[in-house]
């Protein structure tokens, strides 16, 4: 189905332009929409939800909420996040997830940061898990974006970005290279947006984002989120200058403990808990002349 736009009664563009991809995620936007309905910014926004083949309710739930609802045929996040920024007024997009939710201060925080630093062509912040997540998940967002901000101060380079929570002007921005999956929408924007100019950094301003995939286990989002559909999908497919190696496998719901994707995920834990073992073993006894 084609966009949906509202009228607004005066006509004005509006200051930001919140662009949320989605992908089966009636469990999720309500919430996510909810929590946009009650920021305390005074500005104009329009909420622009990407349906990209959407099986579930999806399209209906946000037309309900009175978002702006797109289709993207093209299957992957980078695609339905140009589609979105493509048909987006605002002055300002800000690119966030269908499962993340924000504080009443979320938006009046960018529109604030954008304001006094006007020379600056984006504005990033963490992206912290929900309450329900697994211990560690509740560590290395803290230790990544908390590095991210101390280069940031120091040097005033910002080295990485979630997709979940940045915020650029729409004059600046280059366009998301849709050849891309995981990664595309952060790394590769950022790596384009600083091109443009210089890029600026909030810790104090973190959204809130599902814990789904780490419900599958510390091993199978170390190897397989981060290792094979992240950071070796952006690289591959970025030199090959075509999509080889697709979008990691979906979560909507809770896992299936019984499932093969579980199964797997928890031998694959169990594995490297095993080969971390015999590695400390093995040093330890050749330290005090065991082996």
């Amino acid at each position: 189905m084609d966009e949906e736009r509202p009228t607004t009664p005066d006509g004005r563009r509006p200051r930001f332009s919140v662009v949320i991809p989605a992908l089966d995620e009636e469990l999720y936007l309500p919430d996510c929409l909810a929590s946009l309905a009650e920021q305390d910014f005074a500005g104009g926004v329009e909420v622009i939800v990407v349906d990209n083949n959407s099986t579930d309710r999806t399209a209906s739930i946000a037309r309900r909420s009175g978002a702006i609802v797109v289709h993207e045929p093209t299957p992957g996040v980078c695609a339905a996040r140009q589609r979105g920024s493509e048909i987006a007024r605002g002055e300002i997009i800000v690119s966030t997830d269908a499962d993340t939710t924000f504080d009443r201060g979320w938006l009046s925080r960018i529109d604030r940061q954008l304001s006094e630093h006007p020379s600056s062509v984006a504005v990033g912040g963490p992206c912290l898990f929900t309450n329900d997540s697994p211990w560690w998940a509740a560590i290395y967002p803290r230790l990544l974006f908390g590095l991210v901000a101390l280069v940031h101060r120091l040097t005033g380079h910002v080295f990485y970005v979630t997709a979940t929570n940045i915020a650029f002007r729409k004059s600046a921005w280059p366009g998301y290279d849709t050849r891309m999956t995981q990664g595309g929408d952060e790394l590769d924007l950022l790596r384009r947006l600083r091109k443009r100019g210089r890029v600026h950094f909030d810790w104090k301003n973190p959204t809130f984002t599902s814990a789904r995939r780490l419900r599958q286990g510390l091993a199978y989002n170390i190897v397989v989120t981060f290792l094979i559909y992240y950071l070796l999908a952006y690289w591959l497919n970025r030199f090959a200058g075509r999509q080889v190696l697709g979008t990691a496998p979906a979560f909507r719901r809770e896992p299936d403990p019984k499932s093969l994707t579980s199964w797997l995920a928890r031998a694959l834990s169990a594995s490297i808990v095993v080969g971390v073992g015999v590695v400390v073993f093995r040093t330890g006894a050749y330290l005090i002349g065991l082996v």
